[in-house]
Formats: C-alpha cells, structure tokens, sequence
C-alpha cells in the first residue's frame, strides 16, 4: 500500500516531475502532485506517494532538509485531514 509523504518548502518553479525525479532515487514512486492556486502557480508544497513504508522512511530521512533547485524540502508523512480543516 502506498505511503503518502507532504513536501513543503518547494521552489515555485518546481514540477511534479522534477519532485519525482527527486523521489525516484529513493525508491518507487507510486503518485507525484505539486498543489497549484487556481491561477496555476504552485503554492510551494506538494504530496509524493511512495510504494513502501521502508521506502517512505527513506525519503523523509534522506530527502528532508535537502536541496531541491535551491529550497531546502520539509518531508513528512502526510496526516489525515480532519473535518476541522487541520492537518494535511
């Protein structure tokens, strides 16, 4: 089952597959996705599933305080949102 990860602190002119390239040297990337605004601009953060836990915890312990076209990337397992609107 995939392990979904939040990606923040990303370069505005970052791709969804420049982030999986990224992601793709840790192991298997199962879904890649860069939020926009309606205006399609990215709004700086983005969700990166990976295929395994283990590959999961590899991205966060490798990737997190990296730098990607020179932003350092915030990597976390993605939380659930709540109905409050809280979380990710």
């Amino acid at each position: 089952m995939a392990v979904k990860l939040f990606v923040g602190g990303l370069a505005f002119a970052t791709s969804s597959d420049r982030l999986r390239e990224a992601f793709a040297t840790i192991g298997t990337v199962a879904s890649v996705r860069v939020v926009k605004d309606p205006a399609g601009q990215s709004r700086g953060f983005g969700f990166v599933e990976m295929e395994t836990m283990e590959e999961a915890q590899h991205a966060i312990s490798r990737l997190h305080g990296s730098d990607l076209d020179g932003r350092a990337l915030k990597v976390e397992l993605s939380q659930k949102k709540d109905p409050s609107g809280a979380g990710r």
